[in-house]
């Protein structure tokens, strides 16, 4: 089903027409969602009328100095995006769901397994329905085995993945990655999916169920270290900055603050040796061969820290980057998000709150040709667009929006 009226898709990008109804809540769900809907897709979110995504009460809640709030957090996965309100426990929220259901071309959800088929929207319940529909259920450990019904947040599933185990210094406690990655990878992995899905249903094809987890997400980006481990029979272990296969590969101490420095292949590592005024060690046969480097990396890395605290961060980013030796500082994000390659990227858009307050937020960052993207839709208040959508999806004012009307 593809719906040719541009109404409500912000009328540009590539998927514009599609509709997406998104039964999600707090961070993997909402960006696969956020993801569609920035190309033009009319994302439609339903929410509960008690308080809606959880997120919406995380801070920082921005405030328009009167005393009304909105989470900068929630705004970030929820442009371009409008929210109905549903009570999914209420017999008319129940008939309105089954009825958007029917004319929408995708479905997002992200309930604990066996949740939506106890209510009457499982897969199974709804395909009958409408056979073009792709339907996508994201969790934590997918709907099948004996994790499926295991409460899943992201840190815990970057524990179950091993991806904590390879994170962090050599003998001291685990630590998680500072970015949300079992969530954010399992919303790529989501979109990518149904993108793939609508392809074949444009093509004439039948639509699709997708079983996307975190899980699945983390272990699918853990290639080279899941492929170590099949090769050589060892797990890894964590090496903080550094690499199992390449050196010098990892953060240095200068004489002010941190750099990184890569030298991936053997041209690489003689720049380095010339930089750091070290031409002896480009023919130290210790040294010679990546592999080499790679053994014995505690042994290089303390001999090149010796030098790199001579200098600065600033000298030595212009020393090794004028010899093409990949390196760069360790950023804060106030650091790159005013940075002015990031500006000449034209990342940074302006975004307005629904309580009027203007903020910003990193816009869709990848270019497309034929394609600029842009916020047409602020992030949504709670039940904003309730009637808007039964009206438009519906082509009715009659019995369901009336007895829903209150809750937007």
């Amino acid at each position: 089903m593809m719906h040719d009226s541009l109404t409500g898709a912000g009328g540009a990008g590539p998927l514009v027409g599609v509709r997406v109804l998104e039964l999600c809540q707090i961070a993997a769900g909402p960006f696969a969602g956020s993801l569609l809907a920035d190309l033009g897709a009319d994302v439609v979110k339903i929410e509960n009328p008690g308080g809606g995504d959880g997120m919406r009460n995380w801070p920082p809640l921005t405030s328009d100095g009167e005393g009304e709030t909105f989470s900068e957090n929630f705004a970030s996965v929820n442009r371009n995006k409008r929210s109905v309100c549903v009570d999914l426990k209420d017999s008319d929220g129940i008939a309105l769901t089954k009825a958007l259901i029917k004319e929408c071309d995708v479905l997002i959800e992200n309930f604990r397994p066996g949740v939506l088929p106890r209510l009457g929207f499982g897969y199974e319940d709804v395909k009958s329905e409408n056979n073009k529909l792709i339907y996508c259920s994201i969790s934590g450990y997918g709907q099948q085995g004996p994790y499926a019904k295991k409460g899943a947040f992201d840190v815990t599933v970057q524990g179950m993945s091993g991806l904590m185990s390879v994170t962090g210094n050599e003998g001291e406690p685990p630590v998680k990655c500072g970015v949300p990655v079992g969530d954010f990878c399992a919303g790529l992995y989501g979109a990518y999916a149904i993108l793939a899905a609508l392809l074949r249903v444009r093509a004439g094809g039948k639509g699709a169920y997708i079983d996307c987890s975190m899980l699945g997400a983390l272990l699918g980006v853990s290639a080279l270290q899941t492929s170590e481990y099949f090769g050589t029979g060892s797990p890894g272990k964590r090496l903080g900055s550094s690499h199992p296969r390449n050196a010098p590969y990892q953060a240095f101490q200068a004489s002010d603050a941190y750099l990184i420095v890569a030298a991936g292949n053997d041209i690489l590592w003689r720049e380095v040796c010339h930089a750091v005024g070290r031409s002896d060690l480009a023919d130290d046969v210790k040294f010679k061969t990546q592999s080499d480097r790679a053994r014995r990396q505690t042994e290089l890395a303390a001999i090149l820290q010796e030098q790199f605290l001579k200098r600065s961060v600033a000298e030595w980013l212009f020393e090794l980057d004028g010899r093409g030796v990949p390196c760069s500082p360790i950023n804060t994000y106030a650091d790159i998000l005013a940075d002015p390659h990031v500006q000449a990227m034209d990342l940074i858009k302006p975004l307005d709150l629904p309580n009027n307050v203007r903020t910003r937020t990193v816009g869709f960052p990848v270019k497309i040709t034929d394609f600029s993207f842009s916020v047409y839709r602020a992030p949504p208040a709670l039940g904003e667009h309730t009637a808007e959508v039964i009206c438009e999806w519906l082509g009715t004012e009659g019995s369901l929006a009336s007895k829903t009307r209150d809750l937007g």
